[in-house]
């Protein structure tokens, strides 16, 4: 198998799984329990909110665990504007965001919020100059994701925080890093933002589990109302078996970023090199890890069934948008004809030589 969306799921490391197990099986209890086993349940969370504070150079009482990269936006989107309200009520964000924000800031539009979507530019990334003119006095909400999901375009965001904050010191800038995470090198000091989401299944971690990191200081609201559980703002019995692997899944990646980061270039290359020597095959945008795509002889579904066929799995954008058209291309005003051909590959570490190899041959065959 050639499994080439990983933009969309990875598959769930071995030691990942184990750990998953291991809370599932042994570690069973539950986490605000004082008894033993709940105490070692809340220590298998301890110890993977400390392993994703380092790995995001924040401290561990600033990381608060969801059920994934949607629940973490919409609660910085959502809960973040609220906390805003009286000081304004305009929000700024992209049009290339994932579904998750975009469809947030639609429901805060409809709820007395005005919210400004920036186009990108063709390379898929926004503009500085566009955002600076955007920000206004009123201003108290930014949103705009580190790495696309679509194109892997990475968003200018720590020029964009700067420039928010000679305007506006006191309001929030969330990111989207749900793509960018372990994938390149950042930490939420050097980026400056108050609120960044990350998701375990993106990174080779099970399902089920994301987190948010609010800055020390930001006083969130909750959007779930219950136990209180994680200091309050996400209540409800934390899933531990997917938080614990979540955590190995960090501690792994972590562990061997230099090494993944250069792999992951490594085969992009070979990709784009590849994909130069088939003048049927259109190259629409290339990221760090994401390289989009178009065979204009089929729509899309054809060219995924057509791969699938030969064991190689890709996408048609975002799995969020099943069935419908890139909203990300369109907003990058790609050709129409292009966007109804094009398809996503996406990298991990874990891919091989082989597993670009056998995509360029398979291209070239259908092509």
């Amino acid at each position: 198998m050639h499994y080439l969306d990983n933009a969309s799921t990875t598959r769930v490391t071995r030691s990942a799984a184990n750990a998953a197990l291991d809370a599932m099986l042994n570690r069973f209890g539950n986490p605000s329990s004082v008894h033993s086993l709940g105490i070692e349940a809340e220590g298998i969370i301890s110890r993977a909110r400390k392993e994703l504070a380092d790995a995001l150079g924040c401290k561990p009482q600033e990381i608060y665990f969801t059920s994934g990269g949607t629940e973490a936006d919409n609660l910085a989107v959502i809960q973040g504007a609220e906390l805003q309200k009286r000081k304004g009520r305009h929000i700024i964000t992209t049009s290339i965001e994932h579904p998750a924000v975009i469809n947030a800031m639609k429901y805060l539009a409809s709820n007395g919020f005005e919210v400004t979507f920036l186009s990108p530019e063709k390379d898929g990334t926004v503009s500085l100059e566009a955002f600076e003119q955007s920000v206004r006095r009123d201003t108290v909400l930014v949103s705009m994701m580190l790495c696309n999901n679509e194109t892997g375009a990475f968003q200018p965001v720590a020029e964009a925080v700067r420039l928010f904050r000679e305007k506006n010191p006191d309001g929030l800038f969330h990111t989207d890093a749900v793509q960018a995470f372990m994938k390149q090198r950042f930490d939420v000091r050097s980026l400056g933002v108050d609120l960044l989401s990350v998701s375990s299944h993106k990174i080779h971690g099970p399902k089920g589990a994301g987190a948010l990191y609010v800055r020390g200081g930001v006083k969130m609201k909750p959007l779930l109302h219950g136990g209180n559980q994680e200091s309050g703002l996400r209540s409800g019995t934390e899933a531990v078996p997917a938080i614990a692997g979540f955590g190995e899944a960090v501690r792994e990646a972590r562990a061997d970023l230099q090494n993944n980061m250069e792999k992951i270039d490594r085969l992009r290359g070979r990709l784009i090199a590849g994909l130069a020597r088939l003048p049927k095959v259109e190259l629409i945008a290339v990221g760090s890890a994401i390289i989009t795509l178009a065979v204009p002889k089929y729509p899309t579904e054809v060219i995924i069934r057509l791969l699938e066929s030969r064991n190689i799995f890709v996408s048609g954008g975002s799995a969020c948008s099943r069935g419908k058209s890139s909203h990300v291309l369109e907003a990058m005003k790609v050709q129409p004809n292009l966007i109804k051909s094009s398809v996503r590959v996406s990298l991990s570490w874990h891919n091989t030589d082989e597993d670009i190899d056998a995509l360029l041959l398979a291209l070239e065959e259908i092509a």
